[in-house]
């Protein structure tokens, strides 16, 4: 599959500018994560998986992680795929786990980087390029701030990978950040 096939396929359930900046944002996370963890020539793959994760969320939020599967299985998407969008939804829609580092790593990313998102949004600069950990944590730590974004989950997906909280969190932010002027362009772009 491509970039564009992926693309037509999201853009075919998803018309909303936040889903398509969120998918948008996970696909270049999830990329740089490929690249940071020595899964490089896995990149493609790993992106495609970020930019679909959320396929059924806006049409089919309570059939989320489901409708997915079903839909990616008409459209002839590779089963790979299909697994790794399906499983960030573990324990809350579906009962398929993560086991792979890349399904690990999108599970963890994937709410965090809403609250990420959040977070620049409330900043003078509008931007992450000048968010430093200390000011992410805090975000972090007021349950009532992005209130969407799970925490449990999030806290969930570091202990999966095997990493801390602080850990995740600054992988992150680094990720979104050296990550900021493509994925502005590809939203500029829509």
């Amino acid at each position: 599959m491509t970039r564009e096939q992926a693309w037509a396929l999201l853009t075919q359930y998803n018309k909303e500018p936040f889903h398509l900046r969120h998918a948008i944002t996970v696909e270049h996370v999830m990329g740089w994560f490929a690249q940071k963890l020595g899964y490089g020539e896995e990149k493609k793959f790993w992106s495609q998986v970020g930019l679909l994760h959320d396929l059924d969320f806006e049409m089919w939020p309570e059939e989320h992680c489901v409708k997915s599967q079903e839909l990616m299985r008409e459209a002839g998407v590779d089963e790979a795929i299909i697994r790794a969008t399906a499983c960030h939804g573990w324990g809350h829609c579906v009962d398929i786990k993560p086991e792979h580092e890349m399904e690990e790593v999108l599970f963890a990313c994937d709410e965090l980087t809403g609250l990420i998102g959040a977070a620049a949004l409330m900043r003078p600069s509008k931007s992450v390029s000048d968010m430093e950990l200390k000011s992410l944590k805090k975000k972090f730590k007021d349950k009532k701030f992005a209130a969407g974004c799970s925490r449990d989950v999030i806290a969930q997906g570091a202990e999966m990978l095997g990493w801390d909280l602080d850990k995740l969190l600054d992988l992150t932010l680094s990720a979104m950040r050296d990550e900021e002027e493509a994925i502005e362009a590809a939203v500029a772009a829509l």
